[in-house]
């Protein structure tokens, strides 16, 4: 096997484990290998070897490529090199140093009234059986941080850290720096090899031209990564796992404009089954109805209250009258969610400075209508 097969097939490599590490979490994947891998063998335990191995790759990468590319680029290219390089380390170190929102007995009251509870997702009084406390809204407790997480995502090995209320602005811009400098180095590096090969091959292009033969065109291309070997090795991973790394970015924007994080897409994904077999139930909840703020505090900074109660069954009829649950009226069974309103959506825009902005208020939001405010799933 050639040296370039050997590389291709070590890139290859590399990219597919940055596939498991970014997408074995996802509720689409949760029941194929992919997220076994993730599961089984990257979530194990909490350790720094996937930080170790993002920062090495990171490194070596650019020490590979910087010096082959530097005398051929221009000073805004340089620029924006320096500055591709230098953003995705001082991300990570605030992502895995910031306090991703820890749950203790200090802080306790202030989580609990950070969020509003939902009655869908998250429902007042549940004990965190590991912490000994009341679970606030929106948490989870990580068997590997062995902690409650504010606003819990997910456990994150990149950082090897959760992803929470506290740090999910790092962790969003980590991900924009880096698929920024995957998508830079590659096109800067073939850039580079293709205007090298163009000086032998006048009528070779990155995109296959019409009347050039596939053996052809892998000629000029593998002509062009041997002539710059290292600089062509890092710009290939970088072109391979730049997709990779942008389409977590637009998955993470995408839970940030529906309101909802990777923990509750993972419960939504299991209430839409409860919905299908016809277990999902729900009716609405007074606005004046009586609160015990001990298990419910008050959340002031959330501009709308919440206005329906889902529960399910297991025999697949309402819930019987003396159980006592909150709200008013008859149950009604809710067949998908586009008949449910998520509580936490606010809109695109709120949604994320909510993330950017501890204790964020929503501004004048408190003085519009529910109705507009607020979107079904």
């Amino acid at each position: 096997m050639s040296p370039l097969k050997k590389l291709v097939l070590l890139i290859l490599f590399i990219s597919f484990m940055v596939f498991v590490a970014f997408f074995g979490r996802i509720p689409a994947l949760r029941r194929t290998p992919i997220a076994a891998l993730h599961r089984n063998y990257m979530l194990h335990e909490r350790h720094w070897t996937i930080v170790l191995f993002f920062s090495l790759i990171m490194i070596v990468g650019e020490y590979m490529f910087i010096p082959q590319a530097w005398p051929k680029i221009g000073s805004l290219s340089k620029c924006i090199v320096v500055t591709a390089v230098f953003l995705p380390f001082l991300f990570l170190y605030l992502a895995c140093s910031a306090d991703p929102g820890y749950i203790t007995p200090e802080n306790h009251a202030y989580y609990m009234s950070l969020y509003p509870f939902d009655h869908t997702l998250f429902h007042p009084g549940h004990v965190c059986r590991t912490c000994k406390f009341l679970k606030p809204p929106r948490s989870k407790h990580c068997s590997l941080c062995k902690r409650c997480i504010a606003k819990a995502d997910h456990h994150c090995v990149f950082i090897n850290s959760c992803v929470g209320y506290g740090n999910q602005h790092w962790f969003l811009l980590l991900l924009a720096s880096t698929a920024f400098l995957c998508t830079y180095g590659g096109f800067l590096g073939m850039s580079i090899i293709t205007a090298r090969v163009q000086r032998y091959s006048p009528g070779w292009s990155i995109w296959k031209p019409s009347h050039m033969t596939f053996n052809q065109y892998l000629a000029g291309l593998g002509w062009g990564i041997q002539d710059n070997v290292n600089m062509g090795a890092s710009s290939l991973l970088a072109a391979l796992t730049s997709p990779l790394v942008w389409g977590l970015l637009l998955y993470s924007l995408y839970l940030v404009y529906s309101g909802t994080t990777t923990n509750e897409t993972l419960k939504w994904s299991e209430w839409k089954e409860d919905m299908a077999d016809g277990f999902a139930f729900r009716r609405s909840m007074p606005a004046d109805r009586e609160k015990n703020e001990r298990v419910e505090p008050r959340c002031g900074r959330w501009p709308v209250d919440v206005q329906q109660i889902i529960v399910t069954t297991q025999d697949g009829q309402p819930p019987a009258e003396n159980l006592r649950l909150p709200g008013q009226g008859a149950w009604e069974r809710v067949w998908n969610l586009s008949n449910v309103e998520n509580l936490y959506d606010m809109g695109l825009w709120d949604n994320l400075v909510d993330i950017f902005v501890s204790d964020y208020g929503f501004g004048q939001r408190a003085d519009e209508p529910n109705a507009e405010r607020r979107r079904r799933r």
